[in-house]
């Protein structure tokens, strides 16, 4: 495949927070893919050229980082990325030149991506407004409260909606480099880069990481109340019966409060608690997959590998092979 000479402009944003090391890190990247491309059997693949920015000293515009060691920038960014955010504060007013900024390298064409706490402050720009995006699944909770009207999928590690790529987790940043250099150089150039890298090329998901963090912090006594009891007895087998009269209400009652304060029905949450519980023997012992099913709770192995993969998206043996720290038998 013939492509052009020219080299393809990357844009990363350094705003107030920023993590340097993702910015370094996907510099590299480009850079890795650049140097792989150009050894290309027909010497015309395109070379990645990545721009550093920020907001000027008066905070008012955004602007390039000097680089006496570039050519004059591209007129016209093919991409830019709001990398990832380690910082707890938003941003208040320093977010108005930015994403105003932002907005206008869509508009002339830019495809714009976030990683992590960088969804953030591109969803600021209403870009993000009825379309689909994921950012850290320990973030999910706070940014679908705060921007009702974008579509959060956690589960996801990038969400490539044409014109928009969000990535989900800190490290993300591979993924989502990983993926431009696919879309804009072709996949032979990205596979080469994973290799170099030593990283996987594709086909991770945020919920294979995401641990089972239950709301404990929600106010209703009663149903904290189960919680407790079901971390200990999770194993066993409660009922909804059982759960009711532990929290002291009726069962209409109780299956309304659990939900409004946890967000699952008993039934749901009892499946991710176990699942939980699961993941920690996969990860730490060789415990045959029908021993770990009944540990957790469940009598049908085959049902306790369908409910893991559907949480989790990988059966126990792949998430064993991936994470354990014992080889399985």
């Amino acid at each position: 495949m013939m492509v052009s000479r020219d080299a393809i402009e990357i844009g990363l944003l350094i705003y107030p927070g920023a993590q340097l090391s993702a910015v370094h890190g996907l510099t590299d990247l480009f850079a890795v893919a650049s140097r792989l491309a150009a050894a290309c059997q027909d010497g015309e693949a395109a070379a990645f050229r990545v721009s550093h920015w920020r907001l000027s000293a008066d905070g008012g515009a955004v602007e390039p980082v000097p680089d006496p060691d570039a050519a004059a920038l591209q007129p016209m960014l093919a991409a830019l990325i709001v990398p990832p955010s380690l910082a707890r504060e938003p941003l208040g007013d320093r977010a108005i030149p930015l994403t105003r900024w932002i907005g206008e390298r869509h508009a002339a064409g830019a495809v714009v991506c976030s990683v992590c706490a960088g969804a953030f402050l591109l969803a600021e720009t209403r870009l993000l407004d009825g379309r689909m995006a994921t950012t850290h699944w320990a973030l999910a909770e706070t940014f679908a409260e705060r921007f009702p009207d974008i579509t959060l999928d956690a589960d996801k590690l990038v969400v490539d909606d044409g014109d928009i790529i969000t990535a989900g987790g800190v490290m993300a940043w591979v993924d989502l480099g990983l993926r431009l250099v696919e879309r804009l150089v072709g996949p032979s150039v990205m596979q080469d880069t994973a290799r170099f890298l030593l990283v996987d090329p594709g086909g991770r998901e945020q919920r294979f990481y995401r641990g089972f963090a239950p709301k404990l912090r929600h106010g209703d006594a009663a149903v904290l109340k189960v919680q407790h009891w079901l971390q200990s007895h999770g194993g066993g087998k409660p009922t909804l019966p059982m759960m009711a009269s532990h929290a002291g209400l009726g069962e209409r009652t109780f299956l309304r409060r659990f939900h409004k304060a946890t967000g699952l029905n008993p039934s749901e949450y009892l499946q991710h608690l176990r699942v939980g519980k699961a993941r920690e023997i996969l990860e730490s012992s060789a415990t045959p997959i029908e021993q770990v099913a009944w540990a957790v709770g469940y009598g049908d192995p085959g049902a306790f590998r369908k409910v893991f993969h559907k949480l989790v998206g990988l059966s126990p043996g792949e998430y064993r092979r991936r994470f354990g720290i014992s080889q399985a038998r």
